[in-house]
């Protein structure tokens, strides 16, 4: 059955669809369009009648992968020097301590860890993306000294993969249309 957040999605891709034929339809006429489509007299109804997603159900948010990192001054250089992200938060339990760290950007955060069993060194994060072409321009621009890299065509999409000081890998990934 339906629930009221797939029957908001609907009317959101259906004020996208419709805008791009140059048809401007506000968020409540869609309501009301998708509401009809699934069978009610107007939004409201389909609101009360739609299922609700169940609070004690599972849902997950998203998923945050931590690398190993060894040295602190080589992975701000590469992530943030390089990549371009910025830091989120730092933690040590005493200033003599590991780092922990969370570097963000674009709506993807990464957690970098230099304590020995938070993650094994040489992992590799899929990151499915918009824009892969101007990121690697982005990148290939810095001529960055340890990394040069292009654009490989898989079955599955367009694939910018980079490789950090440490051996962990970063495939961005930007699925073809067509």
């Amino acid at each position: 059955m339906t629930t009221v957040d797939q029957a908001k999605a609907m009317a959101k891709r259906l004020r996208a669809a419709l805008s791009a034929r140059d048809l401007a339809v506000s968020h409540a006429t869609t309501l009301e369009l998708v509401a009809a489509s699934l069978g009610h007299d107007d939004w409201n109804t389909a609101s009360a009648a739609l299922d609700r997603p169940a609070e004690n159900v599972p849902r997950f948010l998203e998923a945050v992968p931590i690398l190993r990192i060894f040295d602190e001054a080589k992975a701000r250089e590469f992530y943030c020097g390089f990549l371009g992200f910025e830091t989120g938060f730092e933690h040590r339990f005493e200033p003599s301590l590991p780092l922990y760290m969370e570097v963000a950007r674009a709506g993807l955060r990464l957690h970098l860890s230099e304590h020995h069993g938070d993650a094994s060194p040489g992992s590799t994060v899929f990151v499915p993306m918009r824009g892969v072409h101007a990121y690697h321009r982005q990148l290939t621009d810095k001529r960055y000294g340890y990394a040069r890299p292009g654009i490989e065509q898989a079955p599955w999409g367009d694939v910018l993969e980079v490789a950090d000081p440490f051996g962990n890998r970063l495939r961005f990934c930007e699925r073809r249309v067509g």
